[in-house]
C-alpha cells in the first residue's frame, strides 16, 4: 500500500525558524574577527608563502605581544561603558621607567610601576564619585604621562633588564612565541572575566549597572578595579615593547592608543553594554599587527599608509557586523 502523499502549495515550502537564523548570525558575529584574521594570513600566504613559517611569524608578529596587552588594557575600560585615550602615552612612560630605573634601581623601579597602577585605579574612583566623561579626564592624563616619560628619559636611550631581554627572546619549539603568548595572555583573561563570578560583576557594572546597585555591589569597587586591571596591562605592555626594542623612547608608545581601540572593537567589542571579548581583542591585535607592516611590505606600500590600512580594515569588519546585526535582530 503506498503512503499518501500531501501535495504543498506553491510559496508555502517551509522555511527556517527566526530563532536559527538568529542563531546562526550570533554565530558568524563571533567568528567575524576569526575570519578577519584568516583574510589576512590567507592574503600574506598569497603575496609570500615563506612568510607562513616559524621564523616568519616570529619576525612578522614582533610587536604583536606588547599591541595585545595593550588591546586588553583597553578592553577592560571599554568593559565599564568607558574609554581611555591614555593608554599610548603610559606604555611609553612605563617604557622609559623599565629602560632606566628598572635596570639601574630595580626597587625605585618596581615602585613607581606599582605607584602608576595605583594612579590608574585612583582615576578610576574620580572618574565614578565626580561622574566625569572618562575621555576628557584620560586626555588629561596623556599629557601627564607624556611629560612624565620625558623627564625619566629626556631623549631616546637606556637598555631593557637582562631578564627582560631573555623572556621576550625565549624561542619556544615549534610554536613561535608571540602566538604561545597569545594564546596565554587570551586563555588567562578569558578565564578571569568571562569564566568567574567576579567577571560576570565587572562586566556587568557596564551592562546593567542598575541591577548590579540593586543586588548590593558597589560600583565604584568595580570601577576602581577595571582601571587597576587597565594599568596592570599597561605595564606589562610597556615592559614586553621595550623587552623586544632593547631601548625606550618618551613617544614609542603614542601609537597605542588608537591601535587598542581598533583591536577591541574588531575583536567584537562594543563602547557601550559592557560586550567585550578577550579571545576577539587578542585576535584583534594580532590582524592589526599582521596587516600593519607585513601584509602592506608585500604589497610594496610606503609604511605611511598603515593607519590607513587598519582603519579600512577597521570599516570593513564593522560594515559587516551591521550586516549580521540586522540580521540577527
Amino acid at each position: 500500500m503506498r503512503p499518501e502523499m500531501t501535495a504543498i502549495a506553491p510559496g508555502t515550502l517551509p522555511k527556517s525558524s527566526p530563532r536559527g537564523s538568529a542563531a546562526r548570525a550570533r554565530l558568524l558575529r563571533g567568528l567575524l574577527p576569526a575570519l578577519s584574521l584568516a583574510l589576512v594570513l590567507m592574503a600574506i600566504a598569497w603575496l609570500n608563502p615563506r612568510a607562513i613559517s616559524y621564523f616568519g611569524f616570529n619576525l612578522m608578529l614582533n610587536l604583536a605581544i606588547p599591541i595585545a596587552l595593550a588591546t586588553i588594557a583597553q578592553m577592560f575600560v571599554i568593559a565599564g561603558n568607558e574609554l581611555d585615550l591614555s593608554i599610548g602615552t603610559f606604555v611609553g612612560f612605563v617604557g622609559c621607567v623599565t629602560a632606566t630605573w628598572l635596570r639601574d634601581a630595580p626597587l625605585l623601579g618596581i615602585l613607581v610601576l606599582l605607584g602608576s597602577i595605583g594612579v590608574y585605579a585612583l582615576l578610576g574612583a574620580l572618574i565614578h564619585l565626580r561622574n566625569l566623561p572618562s575621555i576628557v579626564v584620560t586626555l588629561g592624563m596623556s599629557f601627564v604621562w607624556q611629560g612624565l616619560a620625558i623627564l625619566v628619559l629626556p631623549k631616546p636611550g637606556g637598555k631593557a633588564p637582562d631578564w627582560l631581554l631573555s623572556i621576550m627572546s625565549f624561542k619556544p619549539p615549534y610554536i613561535p612565541f608571540p602566538i604561545l603568548a597569545a594564546l596565554i595572555i587570551a586563555a588567562v583573561v578569558h578565564f578571569g572575566l568571562m569564566r568567574t563570578s567576579y567577571g560576570v560583576i565587572l562586566r556587568g557594572s557596564g551592562g546593567n549597572a542598575a541591577a548590579l546597585r540593586r543586588a548590593g555591589w558597589s560600583l565604584l569597587k568595580t570601577k576602581i578595579v577595571l582601571f587597576a586591571l587597565t594599568g596592570l596591562f599597561g605595564v606589562l605592555s610597556g615592559m614586553a615593547l621595550i623587552g623586544i626594542t632593547t631601548s625606550a623612547d618618551a613617544n614609542i608608545g603614542n601609537g597605542y592608543t588608537l591601535l587598542s581601540i581598533a583591536g577591541v572593537i574588531l575583536g567584537g567589542g562594543e563602547f557601550v553594554g559592557g560586550r567585550v571579548s578577550p579571545i576577539g581583542a587578542v585576535i584583534g591585535a594580532l590582524t592589526l599587527a599582521l596587516a600593519a607592516s607585513p601584509l602592506l611590505t608585500f604589497m610594496h606600500i610606503p609604511p605611511d599608509w598603515q593607519v590607513a590600512a587598519n582603519g579600512a580594515i577597521l570599516i570593513i569588519v564593522l560594515a559587516a557586523r551591521v550586516l549580521i546585526s540586522r540580521r540577527e535582530r
